[in-house]
């Protein structure tokens, strides 16, 4: 985990380590495999988790929906940062925090309040129901 209060930094650096280590090419013949060698995500602005590829929010999600019998469709997701992302991707129904930044909520499928935001997605967008 990288840490630092400089946050321009810390995106820059989660881009060049998603860039230079996320995925190498390996070739066999003309049939080149992507393979996938670490994952890269800010859980919180200072924050730089850099994991194995299946130790994200997105692989606990697939493994949930495997162990519980319950497809990802049918998997709501919640989250505020960009490690959430990984989530929101391998989810039925992702919902955003108010206060994630535009990149959180570009990969969700809504964007809750930043009041109560928790309890106004669950109502709102679990639940069915409107206050």
């Amino acid at each position: 985990m990288g840490v630092s209060d400089d946050l321009e930094a810390v995106c820059k650096c989660e881009q060049a380590v998603q860039k230079q280590f996320a995925s190498k090419v390996q070739t066999k013949q003309s049939n080149p495999k992507r393979e996938t060698l670490v994952s890269a995500a800010r859980s919180q602005p200072y924050y730089l988790d850099v994991t194995h590829p299946d130790a994200n929010k997105g692989y606990v999600v697939s493994r949930l929906s495997n162990m519980l019998g319950i497809p990802t469709d049918q998997i709501a997701t919640i989250g505020d940062m960009p490690n959430d992302v990984a989530m929101f991707e391998n989810s039925g129904l992702s919902i955003a925090m108010g206060q994630a930044n535009d990149e959180v909520k570009s990969a969700a499928t809504c964007t809750s309040s930043e009041e109560e935001g928790f309890a106004t997605a669950v109502e709102r967008y679990v639940l069915n129901s409107r206050r």
